[in-house]
């Protein structure tokens, strides 16, 4: 390390680190300076008069703070004041903003530059820190919470020791959700800059540097975001201020899930802008510098060492051994099965591969020792394997691509057939040669640079990984592909976003922990890890959907072991990749050739119109059935034509099933109908909060688009933790995830005291639509009603199934999503809600549940929803009114019918009308009976005459002229009142006129008209 003017940082009390004030920041008049210097020797006379002279070695040379014209005085100042006197008087020094060149240092003395000698160096203006073995004099270290709650300490503890670890040659972040700080002051007295190198592998971590001037005010905003590197150390340089600057390296992770983030590592930091060096600085052990006025020092070569301040290097003895800017050589040890591996040569004119057996570069063991083994004999030859699919050998014995157009099947190139097209693709299940569009190399897990090394060697029928530098080594291999191109007879589809797969079969043998990460790049850019396997792992496959086309790299990645250990230990820890298919690729060979639609012509291959598959027989092109969609990159015979799940139907294009937020269900023998319109948006739900061991808060934040849109992906889940921004602008190369239902991790902006909130780690979980129905499980997805409180009594929920193409470990088919939406008439928008004993979500970590409680999941209302109440008839009037039933369960549709009025006969009338009617019957039935009792007289008197006339012919009586009323005789013609009275007086002459036997008195009337005699 070397330096100068560094400046120790220090908080105050707002928490802002500052500046102290220093010798660099004093303003002492010259006069009170002076003073100074003749008290302490006037001070020094006194204690005692026989103090010597001061020697050179006794005081150093030291200038004075410059003043507002820019010049400065050299003063003496000894080591141990008291001790002697005699100091040179001060002088006029240099100008403020003198400085020496690189390789120069300042001879305080004379006042002159003078170069470095040999075994030293220097930067002139500048200081530079490349020995970590300890934390260098000057820097802070701090680690903190992001939820510091000061009332408890815990959450502090919790923090204490996730700091920046020093590692040697570089210093390494933490890995977990505290946020370590690497703090360094300095006081520039001219304009410069700082550079240093840095490994940032991992966008789970959120790195970042800045400056802040002595106010704590920071420099650029945009330029603190670091951004994640690519392949080996990058180098990052910042201009810096004249006047006091504090740098801060800051990392925070925010990988909330089960998998550890790679550290960021930083070397190599470099400062200019200083004040003045005046010393130069020696090589550090292990490195060399052969000529004065050198800036910077060289490491040693392999098998060499040097110690400080060394000129040159030494060799090794040939027993011992060292790596590259080694400070000592270590003995060589014997030679094991471990320190070599097999390959196979090209294939010669013969057709014949030799197999051969090589040392490990760089070898270190010795063959000649007593239990050293010996490298087995080389040159068996054996028959090539065949060239890969879409290959052909030629007379060389060497594999060329064939022509576009024909096939192979690694042998020879035939012709597709006419009506036929050739399957591009890459194809590699043999092992002979690397092929042309790979390579591989070696990643040191100490320095994370790269090695002239190959990681990978074929095998045959498989490539492997070589043994490596060391068992912390990472053995790459990496396939780049162009591009990608689907067939001409595949429909172009802007929904489906698979463009094309790759897939490969792989194996990992391991007795320890060993890992294989498989990694993504796009337009070569940053490779993602995509999948990782940790530990031995059968032989399996795996397949990873490709959505954008763009020039893609595809990188496997095999550690045996993340410790350090010297020496070879776990060679025999293996990974092998046996095949690797690649589909629909620009420029690619063909393995066979499938039957494409052909135009009206019938010479060349065309594409079907959108919904249609292509007959295997004929290459004609037939719509899809209704309520189909059609799979696009094989569209061969009606059984592409997939059926919709329930509750969906297709798109225009027949490319996938939706829901269009209309859809009716069978309920107890009724069919319900649904329009869930107002849910077509997107919308967002964020979780329950969670906390890191740490006390990381975070929460998981969900997108969901539950319908609409023609089908069409809404939701949309954005990772921005290496492109944050300032608020207001967007980052270019987020990485997102679009969906029906997306998840990301969200970190609140309070928390970081970012200007927006961090998002991470966005995940799909549903890609597709199942079904939507009140069953439970469909399609082998379940929806536990278990899962959440109980629902209306006689109205189900109505289920949204998912699934997503994401194939991980776990989710073998992928994750899927569940949403329960239930009718809630008091809740508009509504609410949604994840199951309490799973708050993340999900119970499993592939089914993820969902309740939506809102009025729109209610069905439309319909005539079985309401019924009529009939009013009382008031004044005339009588009332209808329609209530919905309770509980109501209904929302929309059909509204209730209006209120009717309708005329009627209140009470009063009819009780009226009663009494009228009574009193008329009781008059009537007076009559009547009073009628029917007189007729019941004259009956009588009828009768009585008949029995009279019976008994006259007896005695003989004498016959009247008319003495009975003859049968059809009307009794009013014959009866003669002899006076007109009164009805009250006919009554009365009616009684009197009875005879003493009881009889009534009638006159009667003789022939001749008159009234002969009463009766």
């Amino acid at each position: 390390m070397a330096g100068a003017g560094g400046l120790h940082p220090s908080p105050d009390a707002a928490g802002c680190w500052c500046l102290p004030v220093g010798i660099g920041r004093r303003r002492l008049p010259l006069l009170l300076l002076a003073l100074l210097l003749l008290l302490l020797g006037t001070g020094a006379a006194i204690q005692g008069e026989d103090l010597h002279a001061c020697k050179e070695s006794e005081y150093h040379y030291e200038y004075t703070a410059c003043n507002s014209l820019g010049s400065r005085w050299r003063v003496a100042v000894p080591h141990n004041p008291g001790l002697c006197t005699g100091l040179p008087d001060p002088i006029r020094g240099t100008e403020c903003s003198f400085s020496c060149k690189a390789g120069e240092y300042l001879d305080m003395k004379d006042q002159s530059c003078k170069p470095c000698t040999e075994g030293t160096y220097s930067l002139g203006t500048g200081i530079r820190f490349d020995e970590w073995d300890t934390l260098p004099h000057g820097f802070a270290n701090i680690a903190t919470n992001l939820e510091i709650d000061y009332s408890s300490t815990e959450s502090l503890e919790n923090c204490t020791m996730s700091k920046w670890v020093p590692l040697g040659d570089f210093i390494a972040s933490n890995t977990d959700e505290c946020t370590a700080t690497l703090m360094y002051a300095v006081n520039l007295k001219q304009s410069g800059s700082v550079s240093f190198e840095y490994i940032y592998p991992d966008s789970s971590i959120v790195f970042e540097f800045f400056v802040q001037n002595d106010q704590c005010q920071p420099t650029v905003e945009e330029s603190r975001w670091m951004k994640t590197t690519e392949k080996g150390w990058e180098m990052d340089n910042v201009e810096l201020s004249r006047g006091n600057n504090v740098l801060y390296w800051r990392t925070t992770a925010f990988s909330v899930w089960s998998k550890a983030p790679k550290p960021v590592l930083v070397k190599n930091v470099g400062i200019t802008g200083v004040a003045y060096t005046s010393e130069c600085f020696p090589c550090k052990a292990g490195t060399y510098t052969a000529k004065s006025g050198s800036s910077f020092c060289q490491p040693c070569p392999a098998n060499s060492y040097s110690g400080k301040e060394a000129t040159s290097c030494h060799q090794c003895e040939p027993t011992m051994y060292s790596e590259p800017g080694s400070a000592a050589c270590k003995p060589r040890p014997a030679c094991t099965d471990k320190d070599y591996f097999y390959t196979h040569t090209a294939c010669d004119t013969n057709g014949e591969t030799q197999l051969m057996y090589k040392w490990a570069e760089p070898k270190i063991c010795k063959e000649d020792l007593p239990s050293a083994v010996s490298l087995p004999p080389s040159g068996v030859k054996t028959v090539c394997p065949p060239c890969n699919p879409g290959f052909f050998k030629t007379n060389a014995s060497t594999c060329e691509p064939c022509a576009y157009g024909s096939y192979s099947n690694g042998s020879g190139c035939i012709n597709c057939p006419v009506g036929t097209e050739p399957v591009l693709g890459f194809e590699y299940k043999w092992w002979n040669m690397l092929p042309a569009n790979m390579e591989t190399t070696v990643l040191s897990g100490i320095s994370f640079e790269y090695k002239g090394m190959a990681g990978w060697e074929v095998a045959g029928d498989y490539i492997y990984t070589a043994a490596g530098a060391s068992d912390d080594d990472f053995m790459i291999l990496t396939l780049v592909v162009p591009g990608f191109s689907p067939p001409q007879s595949v429909t172009k589809d802007s929904e489906n976003k698979e463009i094309a797969r790759i897939t490969f079969v792989f194996e990992t043998i391991c007795s320890v922990n060993c890992k294989l990460y498989f990694m993504v790049g796009m337009n070569s850019k940053t490779d993602t890890p995509v999948e990782t396997w940790a530990g031995p792992k059968g032989k399996q496959s795996y397949t990873y959907i490709i959505e954008k086309n763009a020039t893609m790299s595809f990188t496997w990645a095999f550690q045996r072991t993340a410790y350090h250990e010297a020496g070879r230990k776990y060679t025999n820890n293996v990974a092998k990749l046996y095949s690797i298919n690649v589909t629909n690729v620009i420029d690619g060979v063909a393995s066979y050739c499938r039957r494409c639609a052909l135009e009206s012509s019938g010479s060349s291959c065309t594409s079907c119109p959108a919904g249609h598959y292509i007959d295997r027989d004929s290459g004609g092109c037939y719509p899809c059935p209704p309520n189909t969609y059609l799979k696009v990159h094989q569209p061969y015979g009606s059984q592409a034509c997939i059926p919709c799940g329930p509750g969906t139907k297709n798109n225009k294009i027949h490319s996938l099933c939706y829901n269009d937020c209309h859809f009716s269900v069978s309920v107890e023998g009724r069919t319900l109908e649904y329009d869930i319109s107002a849910l077509a948006n997107t919308t967002s739900f964020l979780g329950v909060p969670s906390f890191t061991s740490k006390g990381l808060k975070y929460f998981h934040h969900f997108n969901i688009s539950l319908c609409g849109n023609h089908g069409r992906k809404m939701a949309t889940c954005t990772d921005n933790v290496t492109d944050i921004r300032i608020l207001g602008k967007e980052a270019e190369s987020s990485k997102t995830a679009t969906s029906y239902v997306c998840q990301s991790i969200i970190v609140p902006s309070e928390m970081m005291g970012y200007k927006t909130v961090v998002s991470s780690q966005p995940v799909s979980l549903a890609d597709r639509i199942v079904g939507v129905t009140t069953e439970s499980t469909l399609d082998n997805i379940t929806s536990s009603a278990d899962h959440f409180h109980l629902g209306n009594v006689g109205l189900p929920d109505v289920i949204f199934f998912f699934r997503s193409n994401d194939v991980t470990q776990t989710c073998n088919y992928g994750r899927a999503t569940a949403i329960r939406v239930r009718c809630d008439p008091l809740k508009s928008p509504g609410s949604l809600s994840v199951p309490n004993k799973c708050p993340e979500g999900t119970c499993d970590g592939c089914t993820f549940h969902f309740l939506w409680e809102t009025v729109e999941g209610c069905p439309l209302c319909s005539t079985d929803d309401y019924h009529a109440i009939i009013s009382a008839c008031i004044g005339g009037i009588q009332r209808t009114m329609y209530v919905w039933r309770e509980p109501k369960l209904c929302a929309g549709g059909i509204p209730l019918p209006e209120q009717k009025v309708s005329i009627c006969k209140t009470m009063d009338f009819w009780l009226k009308v009663g009494i009228s009617a009574g009193t008329c019957s009781a008059v009537l039935l007076t009559v009547l009976t009073c009628y029917f009792w007189k007729k019941n007289q004259k009956l009588e008197y009828k009768y009585s005459k008949l029995v009279m006339n019976s008994s006259a012919k007896d005695s003989e009586l004498p016959a009247a002229d008319s003495c009975a009323i003859m049968e059809g005789e009307d009794v009013e013609d014959d009866l003669i009142f002899t006076s007109k009275n009164s009805i009250f007086g006919k009554i009365k002459a009616f009684t009197t006129k009875r005879t003493s036997d009881g009889f009534d008195s009638v006159p009667l009337k003789t022939s001749s008209g008159t009234t002969d005699m009463d009766l």
